[in-house]
């Protein structure tokens, strides 16, 4: 489903490559078929004909058969000299009838093409008596009379194995068909080679490259010129009908089966040699096809090249561009008149949006740096009343080396505030500034506030903006600071290496009551909290500045220390830059 859901079904790219596709494929698959057809007739008028000739020829074997079948019966039941062989007489009558049935065999045997002997076998003498063709060797006869005894006396010993038509029979390598009869103490029967029966065919068969076999009805071959095992040629499928075989199919197969025994004819002939006899349609129809696919895939690169390809740069571009990437421009290269002007025209506008956007950009600029010279205005004011308020009441106990002392911190605070103007600062500045606040603030609140600084000194060079660690530790001072006991503040630093940029860390810790989850959410959300008291700012003037003047490459953080205490993280770059300083 992912596949099918993946497929740009309304893009002008696939319509045209399916449009082109569905004219040309059918015209492709129409010439495959017309070849397939005209193959497949050859095929049957040559499977049609081979069909013909094997079921005469197999009607020729099956009806000789069938004549040696009668007269091997009418002999059981009329020839006296068949009888007085399985009856108990003198040698003299025994070798009498013996003679006279071999001169018998030999004479009749010429009648019978397909046959190759007769025998007669004397179950009292245990004797046999057979006549045969010239073709025969003295080996071959010697093994034959052996294994036709052998059969005998395994019918005699087992009369339940019928013998009832022409048996396949393997003697000393070569197979021959099989017939026996019996009349009271006499077998008498027929044989003949596998080979014998093919020798007509061989004289008809006009195609060398074609091979005869004769087959079992397991599908083995019993006889042929050709071992087709290699080729992976399978005679097991029957021969009711033709059918292709092999390893790649490339070997015709034809055959007829014998109504009087379990074998068949069967003839091979390569596929190859068939389709010789129709060079021309088939040679045509292949390089039809060929050519059809050349001009198919021919056309697809030259759609692909004058239209596709243009198309797809432009709609690269036009995706970049919507992820606001507007530096990207189409290069101009070899395309129709058209795509160029389209190209041209594309690049134009994307630099008149550039030219706007980068007017707009300063402008938000100019705007952001109003805004956090607002803020840093902000800060200020926040000090004096509480400054005023701790000198005037020094000087009515009349301390005037803590006035002396306090007014020096003020006059450090402050010059440090009128100079706050300037973008960053470095750490140690500000922790100096911190100095003199804190210095100030437990002036204020003695016994109530303990201090902590420990910044290592190869981060004291770092740039931050300036007051912003005012901004969180007055934060914390007017939310810890409570009416009994005292609350420990402390401003650490470490280096973390682990970013994509190095960043330094900036933490300041109390020990007083924490955030609220109301105030986490609060913080979090980026807005500002407000009570009855009214709104409160510090944070959230923190954490803008930290966006106007770093963008993502800068955060803060609140969460609550374990067991107690509010913990306030800053990140800063290590090596800080503004952002509209980079633009510029």
């Amino acid at each position: 489903m992912k596949i099918w859901a993946s497929i740009p079904w309304n893009s002008i790219r696939f319509r045209i490559v399916l449009a082109f596709l569905s004219i040309t494929l059918p015209l492709i698959v129409l010439l495959i078929y017309n070849n397939s057809y005209s193959v497949n007739v050859i095929h049957n008028q040559v499977a049609m004909s081979t069909k013909d000739l094997f079921s005469i020829h197999m009607k020729q074997i099956d009806d000789q058969l069938s004549e040696v079948e009668r007269y091997l019966m009418g002999l059981t039941l009329s020839d006296s000299n068949l009888l007085t062989m399985g009856d108990h007489v003198t040698d003299d009558r025994y070798i009498m009838a013996k003679s006279s049935i071999s001169r018998k065999f030999d004479s009749d045997l010429i009648v019978y093409p397909y046959i190759d002997g007769f025998f007669v076998y004397s179950l009292p003498r245990q004797d046999l008596v057979d006549a045969f063709k010239n073709s025969v060797t003295y080996g071959e006869l010697t093994n034959l009379r052996k294994a036709m005894a052998e059969r005998i006396r395994e019918l005699n010993d087992k009369p339940e194995l019928l013998n009832a038509e022409w048996t396949v029979q393997k003697i000393n390598g070569d197979y021959h068909i099989l017939r026996l009869f019996r009349s009271g103490q006499v077998y008498i029967g027929a044989w003949v080679k596998a080979d014998t029966m093919l020798t007509p065919l061989h004289d008809t068969r006009t195609n060398k490259a074609d091979t005869v076999l004769i087959v079992d009805a397991a599908g083995k071959p019993l006889s042929g010129s050709r071992n087709y095992a290699e080729e992976g040629v399978d005679f097991t499928h029957g021969f009711q009908k033709y059918y292709l075989t092999g390893k790649n199919k490339d070997y015709l197969v034809v055959g007829e089966t014998s109504s009087k025994g379990k074998f068949s004819l069967a003839v091979v002939i390569p596929d190859k040699q068939i389709l010789e006899n129709l060079p021309y349609l088939a040679n045509a129809a292949k390089l039809v096809t060929a050519m059809a696919f050349a001009m198919l895939l021919f056309s697809i690169w030259s759609l692909r090249k004058v239209l596709l390809l243009p198309l797809r740069r432009l709609m690269v571009a036009m995706r970049m561009i919507g992820e606001g990437n507007l530096h990207m421009h189409i290069d101009e290269s070899p395309a129709p008149d058209e795509f160029k002007i389209v190209n041209r025209t594309f690049n134009r506008m994307i630099s008149q949006i550039e030219e706007l956007k980068i007017h707009v950009y300063e402008e938000q600029l100019s705007k952001q740096q109003a805004e956090l010279k607002h803020l840093q205005l902000q800060i200020n004011p926040h000090f004096f009343m509480n400054s005023l308020n701790i000198l005037y009441n020094l000087a009515q106990v009349k301390q005037f080396e803590l006035i002396q002392d306090m007014t020096m911190c003020l006059v450090h605070y402050f010059r440090y505030m009128f100079q706050s103007n300037q973008p960053l600062v470095q750490l140690k500045d500000e922790l100096q500034h911190i100095h003199y606040y804190l210095k100030i603030q437990q002036m204020r609140l003695p016994d109530r506030l303990i201090t902590e600084i420990r910044v290592p000194a190869y981060l004291q060079e770092t740039l931050i903006p300036p007051l912003i660690l005012q901004t969180i530790v007055e934060n914390t001072i007017k939310h810890s600071i409570q009416m009994d006991g005292a609350v420990t503040l402390s401003i650490e630093a470490t280096l973390d290496m682990l970013e994509a940029d190095p960043t330094v860390i900036l933490f300041v810790r109390d020990t007083g009551k924490g955030f609220s989850d109301a105030a986490l959410e609060t913080i979090r959300s980026g807005k500002q909290m407000t009570d009855e008291k009214g709104a409160h700012i510090g944070l959230w003037n923190a954490r803008e500045r930290l966006r106007l003047q770093f963008g993502n490459n800068a955060w803060l953080d609140c969460y609550n220390g374990d067991p107690q205490g509010a913990i306030v993280e800053i990140g800063i770059p290590l090596h800080a830059k503004l952002e509209y300083e980079e633009e510029q």
